[in-house]
């Protein structure tokens, strides 16, 4: 009898963390390489956030707060939704969780019983997959391509509906394709969705504020599924606090309940300095973020430019988040330097042994034939990092 539970055993490691983790092994051993691996910001929490720490702490607020969150800060999230989304949420619909990762995994399962189907957009975030397993749910996949710019359609959606499926679980901006959903073509899903009203949407709004070709729109917005909407979102990417681990979810009255419920089962409340900071962040004008906005919007043209050089590359511009995802399908069936290349993660550890350069695969992500490229990093690195990847497969 094997002491690791059989559900354990059904989850893949994260293989963003796989490959950054590889990366790491490598310069510790003396290897110049160049990780582009983590879905990371590199700029500094802005320092009237750290400030809204450093009081939290000296005001001595070290002991549990409420499970979903101290008030004030739900307040903060409800005013944000507001002025930002125009989105009406009471605190009492917010949970404040430990990253959103944990705010979707409280929604699924308060949500999904064994053998529900969840319907996943591919490419996906990789742990969306796995949290369907955790919960005992089935994942249903939907495919897109690089021509589509990894968007499903409403027909697509309404195809994949079964008698079994009891949420859709998606992220726009998308990480890992970059791409994110225009009002028109979430309007035609929110219309499928709306035919289905015992079906959950779980909406992963945490890339928002990344985004170069237009305004962010939530689902939540359209009043035909807003009772029938989790919102998820977080502090970890515009406000580059990926370390403070504070997510939250926006629900309905009747899932946020559930949502707290189970928190309170799993981690309680989260970190109180952290939550504290959260407030300061949150009522910053979203224009003071504009710096880290615009940086990775130049970074994101010097790296597509870079990327048309690179034999077998095929790549389309992304226009939010900070992920390239090309397709390499090039490659695959072909041995490279004796390795042979049958799918995204074989020709990302191939990369990174050969050019020094690190990516994650995208077999994860449900796109055997992606790779995904964080941007989140030095115009320096970003230059060289492209060097070496098209030196190296010009040999090829």
């Amino acid at each position: 009898m094997s002491k690791i539970s059989d559900r354990l055993n059904r989850l893949s490691y994260s293989q963003t963390f796989v490959m950054s983790n590889k990366a790491r092994d490598m310069k510790a051993a003396g290897i110049d390489v160049i990780s582009l691996t983590l879905g990371e910001p590199d700029f500094d929490v802005p320092q009237k956030i750290k400030q809204a720490a450093f009081d939290a702490i000296n005001e001595n607020y070290s002991h549990y707060s409420p499970v979903p969150g101290f008030l004030e800060l739900r307040q903060a999230i409800s005013a944000k939704l507001k002025r930002d989304n125009d989105l009406d949420y009471k605190p009492t619909q917010i949970c404040v969780s430990n990253g959103a990762k944990q705010s979707i995994i409280n929604v699924l399962l308060a949500i999904i019983n064994d053998g529900d189907e969840v319907i996943l957009p591919a490419p996906y975030w990789v742990s969306y997959d796995e949290m369907v397993k955790v919960v005992g749910g089935t994942s249903v996949f939907i495919e897109t391509s690089i021509e589509t710019e990894f968007k499903i359609t409403a027909e697509q959606l309404e195809k994949a509906i079964t008698p079994k499926t009891k949420a859709l679980l998606y992220s726009s901006p998308c990480n890992p394709s970059g791409s994110y959903y225009t009002k028109e073509e979430l309007e035609a899903i929110a219309n499928v969705m709306a035919k289905y009203p015992d079906i959950t949407i779980i909406s992963d709004e945490i890339y928002e504020f990344i985004n170069y070709g237009g305004k962010h729109i939530s689902i939540a917005s359209f009043p035909q599924v807003y009772e029938q909407t989790a919102v998820i979102n977080g502090m970890s990417k515009a406000f580059a606090m990926t370390g403070w681990r504070i997510g939250y979810s926006a629900c309905p009255a009747w899932l946020a309940s559930a949502c707290d419920k189970v928190q309170g089962q799993m981690t309680s409340g989260a970190n109180t300095v952290a939550q504290r900071a959260s407030i300061a962040a949150l009522q910053m004008d979203p224009s003071e973020l504009q710096y880290m906005i615009t940086e990775f919007h130049k970074r994101r043209d010097l790296v597509f430019e870079l990327m048309k050089d690179i034999k077998g590359f095929k790549c389309n511009l992304p226009k939010s988040a900070f992920y390239f995802f090309p397709d390499i399908s090039y490659y695959l069936g072909k041995t490279l330097n004796g390795t042979e290349i049958k799918n995204a993660d074989d020709f990302a550890m191939f990369l990174l042994e050969n050019a020094h350069v690190g990516c994650v695969g995208g077999v994860s992500f449900g796109s055997p034939e992606c790779i995904r490229f964080s941007y989140a990093a030095s115009e320096t690195e970003l230059r060289e990092a492209m060097r070496r990847i098209k030196n190296c497969l010009d040999q090829f």
